[in-house]
């Protein structure tokens, strides 16, 4: 049923126990109380003399005249709609002289402040429930005021319950969204968007502000003797703010439709702006709020500042970090790194390397910063003496890459928080989207697969890049190719590409292996160990494994504990997961760390405390598995030796010094090392709960192929080629007479 508008004003004393109420909820704010119960004095009258103390009756009473008097001098753009014109005739050569002296004028107990800048409340990020949403009417569910969050997608197959808005029931002027912020706040501007669909094209063009403190009796921002009627949308997906005039302190607001698009419907994804009023007698509230105690730089940081942020805390902890570039942008922006490790610059042998990644969708802030504060973290945490970071950077070679576009990044920062959309800035400067710009070396794979090519044909492991994609020609973005290159220099062996968006770790396969389906749970040889590896991050986050927690968008990650394989999800070609996984020896995973990608600066110390835990967490799954070094018998490390795994159809390599890691979940193994010119090599090694990687070396000897080459060799003379010596054969055969 739809709800009409209440626009009516009561005045003051037809309701005095309402603003009674209000008077005694404004008592807590002592500064907020002195600009608007008192005004200053009047030196055009005669002074008056001291007055006894008044009693709280008589305070109260003057209370409400004073409140009556500001009401009729209100200011011109938050007049209510008067009781009676006639007063308000009355009273408007009175209103222009005190506004001018006294500012702006509270109407209706709804209060006006100073203006200033406030964050978004949090519809997009979900700080405020589905609770505190309302709307007059609801075309179903799926459509409800639950969904008119700003940058909500839509559901694959539309018209189910996630949609990608709040659309009315009706199409009239007696629509309205609602906002409950369940405490008095200091409301300063709207943002809107249209509905999200491929299909059907819905947006607000215009609509009203109102705002109350009870939710029955409304305010409605006015301009001068009208009400002010705001711009909206003028297609679906691109943001559109609009600041009132003046902050406005109340606890509801509401937006009311007055024009649509002519072809479409009333709907909209709206975020609010507005600072909470402090409320010293809220403890439950206080006790609440996040917090954090870590001394870091919470800002949003654009190029320039990144740079002189990993220069300062390289600065600071010169001795275990390293700044250093690994190519350039379409733009010449350089694609900055930062090493961490107690000899930083060089490869340890027997020291295991791991990364992580951000910024592939340059729209994607959230894994950038979460970076750079992680950088921060580990210098002071090594420096103030923590034992348990000071082990994870003498033990491990970490690298950090904040931005992988930096061109997205700085077309989103433009715009800022809250008014990219969902997708200015998340491809490169010529239009790639870095996180599926890889080889697809999957249908490689599974083609050689079903040929029955593999383990003798076919390598299960260190799949060659194709040379097409080599070309010049391919479509392939310069910061892929830097990605690349960094990926085959460094012998990585697990790692995190940190996305936005949503709130789970996807692991792969990524890409599903039946041709005409969009998902399928399609898992690697190394399926149970990157379920671990997902859990890992997942279970030590403080949102992903609460199924209290409201889904991002459509999908309930909370079924598999905040994880999800990402083939099962949505098929990805050439994703970085999997070419990492098929080219390299790195294991690595997408984490996806918010439903907001470009939150607001003041959200970042909460989200820090969201994922610090997790962070650091994963680095240390590093050091789970096995690993040693694969030596000849002098002694001598053999580089790219194959590592296999009895049961697991997917091998790894040794570094160039020998040495090896290979991820295992707990379990006893057989493991096997060869190379080309030794024999192979098998043990059983054991892999325990606690943690730290089992070492479990080989020495392989020459095999007697390679020990005739070696001593022909060094007698000068040529190893005896066997086709050859058919061929001598045959001739001298033809030649003997018959």
């Amino acid at each position: 049923l739809a709800v009409p508008l209440d626009c009516t004003y009561r005045g003051p004393h037809e309701d005095q126990h309402y603003y009674l109420q209000e008077i005694q909820t404004q008592e807590n704010y002592d500064s907020y109380l002195e600009q608007e119960l008192y005004s200053p004095p009047d030196t055009t009258k005669q002074k008056k003399t001291p007055q006894v103390p008044q009693g709280p009756r008589e305070r109260q009473k003057n209370a409400l005249k004073m409140i009556s008097r500001r009401y009729k001098t209100s200011h011109q753009n938050y007049e209510a709609l008067p009781a009676k014109s006639s007063k308000k005739k009355s009273g408007k050569s009175k209103k222009s002289s005190e506004k001018a002296e006294n500012g702006p004028e509270p109407g209706n107990g709804v209060h006006v402040a100073a203006r200033e800048y406030c964050p978004p409340l949090g519809l997009e990020n979900l700080k405020l429930t589905d609770f505190q949403l309302h709307a007059s009417t609801v075309k179903r569910y799926g459509l409800g005021a639950h969904r008119g969050r700003l940058n909500i997608q839509a559901g694959v197959n539309e018209n189910d319950l996630h949609d990608g808005a709040w659309c009315a029931g009706r199409n009239d002027l007696f629509q309205w969204f609602e906002v409950d912020a369940q405490r008095l706040t200091k409301f300063t501007g709207v943002i809107t968007q249209g509905r999200n669909s491929l299909w059907l094209s819905d947006w607000v063009t215009s609509y009203r502000v109102m705002l109350s403190n009870d939710s029955h009796t409304w305010f409605t921002i006015r301009n001068g003797t009208t009400d002010m009627i705001f711009e909206g949308n003028t297609e679906k997906e691109i943001p559109v703010l609009n600041e009132l005039p003046e902050p406005v302190v109340a606890r509801y607001i509401r937006i009311n439709p007055r024009s649509w698009y002519e072809r479409g419907s009333i709907c909209m994804r709206v975020e609010i702006l507005g600072c909470p009023m402090p409320d010293p007698n809220n403890y439950y509230r206080r006790r609440n709020e996040m917090t954090t105690t870590d001394n870091l730089d919470f800002k949003h940081h654009n190029y320039k500042e990144m740079r002189q942020l990993m220069k300062v805390v390289n600065e600071m902890c010169p001795d275990i970090t390293r700044v250093y570039n690994i190519g350039k942008s379409q733009q010449g922006l350089k694609l900055y790194a930062m090493e961490i490790s107690d000899h930083p610059g060089e490869h340890e042998a027997g020291e295991p390397e791991f990364r992580y990644m951000a910024g592939a969708h340059g729209n994607e802030v959230l894994g950038r910063e979460l970076l750079l504060l992680l950088m921060q973290f580990l210098c002071q945490e090594f420096l103030a003496g923590n034992p348990r970071i000071q082990h994870l950077v003498r033990e491990t070679r970490i690298h950090f890459l904040p931005s992988i576009n930096p061109d997205g990044y700085e077309k989103a920062s433009q715009v800022g928080s809250e008014l990219g959309g969902w997708s200015l800035g998340r491809w490169t400067q010529d239009g790639i989207d870095i996180n599926k710009n890889f080889p697809d070396l999957n249908t490689l794979l599974w083609n050689a697969e079903d040929r029955k090519l593999l383990p003798g044909k076919f390598p299960n492991h260190h799949i060659p890049v194709p040379q097409w994609y080599l070309s010049e020609n391919a479509t392939v973005a310069v910061e892929t190719r830097a990605v690349i290159a960094w990926m085959e220099k460094n012998p990585f062996v697990l790692g995190g590409n940190l996305q936005g968006g949503e709130l789970v770790v996807a692991y792969p396969y990524d890409m599903v292996r039946s041709v005409w389906k969009s998902q399928e749970y399609t898992g690697t040889p190394d399926d149970h160990v990157f379920q671990w590896l997902a859990y890992s991050y997942a279970s030590t986050h403080r949102l992903m494994p609460n199924a209290n927690w409201r889904t991002c968008h459509t999908d309930d990650f909370h079924i598999k504990d905040g994880t999800v394989n990402g083939a099962s999800w949505h098929t990805v070609a050439g994703s970085i997961n999997d070419f990492s996984y098929l080219h390299t020896n790195c294991f690595e995973l997408s984490i996806y760390v918010g439903c907001d990608k470009y939150p607001h600066e003041s959200d970042l110390p909460e989200e820090w405390e969201n994922n610090r835990e997790s962070l650091v967490v994963f680095i240390e799954q590093v050091h789970r598995g096995i690993k040693g070094m694969v030596q000849d018998g002098q002694g001598k490390g053999i580089p790219s030796a194959i590592i296999s795994i009895e049961g697991v159809n997917h091998d790894i390599r040794t570094a160039a010094d020998g040495d090896y890691w290979r991820l295992l979940n707990p379990g006893d193994y057989t493991v096997t090392a060869s190379a080309i010119g030794y024999n192979p090599s098998s043990k059983n090694c054991s892999v325990d709960y606690e943690m730290g990687a089992t070492r479990c070396d080989f020495t392989l000897s020459k095999s007697n192929l390679a020990r005739i080459k070696e001593i022909m060799e060094k007698l000068r003379k040529q190893p005896l080629n066997p086709a050859l010596l058919r061929r001598k054969y045959r001739a001298r055969s033809r030649l003997r007479p018959t």
